[in-house]
């Protein structure tokens, strides 16, 4: 078994505070509290489903970090997915073509960003694998890429790009 260099999730913090979907959740958890206070129970519970509502949408979204998990090792990226129902991807990193990295001005302040993979890999042939809400994104993305820099020469795998109207 290959020794894990990195072992990672998607940050629940960093997507609580450094997105609009994690701030408008909070913000839609607080009204239901400020409302039911500040009204004196004149709405009765109502904005009390607000709250419940909100920390629904929060427990999902933890319920989903828990869920998925990441680990980098010299020769592949090894996904690991389900809490009741478990599954496992591996990406050979030499089969790895692309590695991309978005994020927003929020995902900047919250120091988080998503990384999305482009590969020849069966797991990824009809759609990139993307990791959201990544914490250190910039520095996982560089030793991803360094990695799969290091599995190509020890494989001795180069990458042909076949151009022209022909092809």
């Amino acid at each position: 078994m290959d020794v894990v260099r990195d072992s990672f999730r998607s940050s629940f913090g960093g997507w609580l505070w450094g997105t609009a979907a994690g701030l408008g959740t909070l913000v839609a958890g607080l009204a239901g509290i400020v409302l039911t206070v500040a009204t004196a129970g004149d709405w009765g519970a109502w904005p009390l489903v607000l709250t419940g509502l909100s920390l629904l949408a929060v427990l999902a979204r933890w319920l989903q970090v828990m869920s998925e998990h990441y680990q980098l090792t010299d020769e592949r990226l090894i996904v690991r997915r389900g809490i009741v129902f478990k599954s496992i991807d591996e990406i050979e990193l030499y089969r790895v073509k692309d590695v991309r990295m978005n994020f927003s001005l929020l995902n900047q302040v919250a120091g988080i960003g998503t990384i999305s993979l482009a590969s020849s890999d069966e797991t990824t042939r009809t759609a990139n694998l993307t990791l959201p809400h990544i914490p250190g994104a910039q520095a996982r993305r560089e030793e991803l890429r360094r990695l799969v820099d290091a599995a190509r020469r020890k494989r001795g795998v180069r990458e042909i790009d076949m151009v022209g109207d022909h092809f």
